[in-house]
């Protein structure tokens, strides 16, 4: 096998130790079998491939696998999926998926901590964050409010991408998501495998540019398919069934976040810099609150702040007259999280529980503000209840 193989085959000599999962199991049989065969071990390759569809017989591209080495005791094969008469878009779907899970073979065990997670609050017992360049699902523990690396799933995303604009164009969002419901099984055609996992697209920074569209889930394969090719879903989040149930495991509806991006990105000094500058501005407008300092409490909100439709103006009319009845006033912050928004610089998602009290109101509400850096200074541009 030469071309599009000549890759496969340089990919499947080295494969670093990974956290186990079914997925990286898959993946590591694949490989093993592709460097027996550019080892000419033809028979330990045919070998590591049966094993593996007697593990899981609809995994599509270890079939066509099978079927090059069955052509290769008659005649010599050019190319990865050298089948006769096969379909080429088909085909070509399944050198994508072989690519891309040899590259994820390669892939060392992630030791940096993504930018994109920032704090985690401790009611978040894992967060996800997705790279759709490279196919994969990252599960990340909490660990004292720091992620730490628990495992990697191979996925599917849009056919035509990431970066989702409008109903039906077949692309995945990119943006900062809470899982906010669980459908099973039972509940479910056969399409979406296992279960699902709907999250929170559009969010609010969605509907402020404009973008629209729903039904975005984390969701399964169907029964009579292992997996699908990296670009394939209308742009879901899709993986193997036994790797969602695996995921499952440790999502909690309403609580987990979602962060999908176009490349995962990793914490530097300048990311702390600016972590520790944002956790001061949110401090820093809580305390001017609670002092009934009420412009300087307005000073923390941008010129083009909006929470839902009310504007910068409206907002600080509002609160002007409310302060002004109030002879004390306190304000706690609680379960706080951080989530740099992964396709907007500068942007990062904030949630927490507020208690606020005061001679006449008391209240309880998990809220989510956007805060934006601009010149320098952190500013609040979108607030509302979580």
């Amino acid at each position: 096998m030469r071309n599009t193989a000549s890759f496969l085959l340089a990919a499947a000599l080295a494969f670093p130790a990974q956290a186990e999962t079914p997925s990286r199991d898959m993946e590591l049989s694949l490989a093993k079998s592709l460097q027996a065969v550019r080892n000419n071990r033809l028979d330990l390759a045919m070998n590591e491939v049966d094993s593996l569809l007697r593990t899981n017989p609809n995994f599509k591209l270890a079939q066509l696998v099978r079927g090059d080495l069955l052509l290769a005791r008659s005649r010599p094969i050019s190319d990865f999926g050298n089948a006769p008469n096969a379909p080429r878009e088909r085909v070509q779907d399944l050198r994508d998926e072989a690519i891309a899970r040899l590259q994820r073979v390669q892939q060392q065990q992630p030791i940096a901590v993504p930018k994109y997670l920032w704090q985690l609050s401790p009611k978040q017992r894992y967060a996800v964050v997705v790279d759709t360049s490279l196919s994969t699902l990252y599960l990340y523990e909490n660990v004292g409010g720091e992620p730490r690396y628990v495992a990697d799933f191979y996925i599917s995303v849009g056919k035509k991408g990431a970066d989702k604009l409008t109903e039906g164009d077949q692309k995945t969002p990119l943006g900062v998501y809470f899982v906010n419901q669980h459908l099973t099984k039972k509940q479910l055609t056969d399409f979406y495998g296992s279960g699902a996992y709907p999250i929170s697209y559009p969010n609010e920074w969605d509907k402020r540019q404009g973008r629209n569209g729903h039904g975005i889930w984390l969701h399964g394969t169907p029964s009579d398919t292992y997996s699908r090719p990296p670009l394939a879903s209308n742009g879901c989040v899709v993986l193997a069934n036994d790797d969602l149930d695996h995921l499952g495991k440790h999502v909690q509806v309403g609580v987990t976040p979602v962060i999908i991006t176009r490349n995962m990105a990793w914490s530097d000094d300048a990311d702390r810099q600016d972590r520790s500058e944002l956790l001061q501005a949110i401090e820093q407008w809580r305390n001017d609150w609670s002092r009934r300092d009420t412009e300087r409490y307005l000073s923390h909100y941008s010129q083009d702040f909006s929470a839902g439709n009310m504007d910068l103006a409206a907002f600080a009319q509002q609160k002007r007259l409310v302060n002004s009845g109030k002879t004390w006033i306190k304000v706690g912050v609680s379960n706080l999280s951080v989530f740099p928004y992964p396709s907007q610089p500068d942007l990062v998602v904030v949630n927490f529980d507020q208690d606020y009290d005061s001679n006449n109101l008391s209240n309880r509400m998990h809220k989510r503000q956007y805060w934006m850096k601009r010149d320098g200074r952190w500013q609040i541009v979108y607030e509302g209840a979580a």
